[in-house]
């Protein structure tokens, strides 16, 4: 069908669906405040946000299909499973309605655009932190969950940048199954097995998603950098537990895509497919700047 021209759209309204990974996961609530604000700010756009309520990726595909039966006027989706949502992504790109990937992409589909972190850079600034804390020698321990492609390349960004510091040895790369109870156990485990760990990397949120995890850490000796930055974290971080974290830009996530489909609406698709977020790099100099912005987006101050 064709897109239906300016007046009319704007006469109607545009309707986005906006769909993350699954509702129990705390950080998309920041997206869907940033949708939100991003459609008021905007006019006449309403945002429809549906999603599994837990991690489902052929529930998350049941409700893309039934956003293209009610023929949407485009969709922002952070994907469970990029290929396996490819051939639903494409045939809504088919009908007419427009796809944008955030947080995590389907590269071989034709949707527009994808919002998000670069994840093998932001996997070598983690890299640089850790030079950096360690002054370039000592030993370190990973943590990731196998199989996730965005965590994959956040690790290969990690490896990458340790290259440049021949005096850190990496003793072990832990598997944490997108499990953050594991993580007090692997932690626990790791810091028996080696006394004399300079500091714990992890490419996902999983240490500091709780406040018992870094229990069993001796502060003293083993430095930790972790991705995610929600409040526990930052607790962590305060108490000394933690020493950098790696926040994405979560309302980000809601308001991007949503101002990329209102621009393809209209008639002005966006200059590059990939739009690297960024990350924001949280130490103890810069958290309470970085906490008040954070409060600031989270209002709409």
């Amino acid at each position: 069908a064709p897109a239906s021209t300016g007046t009319g759209t704007a006469a109607r309204g545009l309707r986005f669906a906006v769909m993350p990974k699954a509702l129990d996961i705390p950080v998309f609530n920041y997206a869907k405040i940033g949708a939100e604000r991003a459609a008021k700010e905007l006019g006449n756009v309403q945002i429809e946000w549906r999603a599994p309520e837990t991690a489902d990726q052929l529930r998350q595909k049941e409700i893309l299909e039934s956003f293209i039966t009610q023929r949407v006027d485009g969709i922002a989706i952070s994907t469970l499973n990029g290929d396996f949502l490819t051939e639903t992504i494409n045939r809504a790109v088919d009908a007419g309605i427009p796809v944008v990937t955030w947080d995590s992409d389907a590269p071989k589909s034709r949707r527009a655009a994808f919002y998000g972190v670069d994840d093998f850079a932001s996997g070598r600034i983690m890299g640089e932190q850790a030079i950096k804390l360690l002054n370039g020698k000592g030993k370190v321990a990973l943590i990731t969950s196998m199989g996730a492609t965005n965590l994959q390349r956040r690790l290969e960004g990690v490896r990458d940048a340790l290259k440049a510091a021949p005096g850190i040895e990496i003793v072990e790369a832990y598997d944490i199954k997108e499990d953050a109870v594991r993580c007090a156990e692997i932690i626990a485990t790791g810091s028996r097995r080696y006394p004399d760990l300079g500091a714990w990397l992890s490419v996902g949120g999983w240490p500091v998603f709780t406040r018992n995890a870094l229990a069993g850490v001796d502060s003293s000796k083993t430095k930790v950098i972790s991705f995610d930055t929600v409040e526990s974290a930052i607790d962590l971080l305060r108490s000394g537990k933690v020493q950098v974290l790696l926040g994405q830009k979560y309302f980000g996530w809601g308001s991007e895509p949503v101002k990329i489909l209102h621009g393809i609406k209209n008639g002005k698709p966006p200059a590059n497919a990939i739009i690297d977020s960024g990350v924001d790099v949280v130490t103890m100099e810069n958290v309470d700047a970085y906490v008040a912005e954070f409060k600031r987006l989270q209002s709409g101050g």
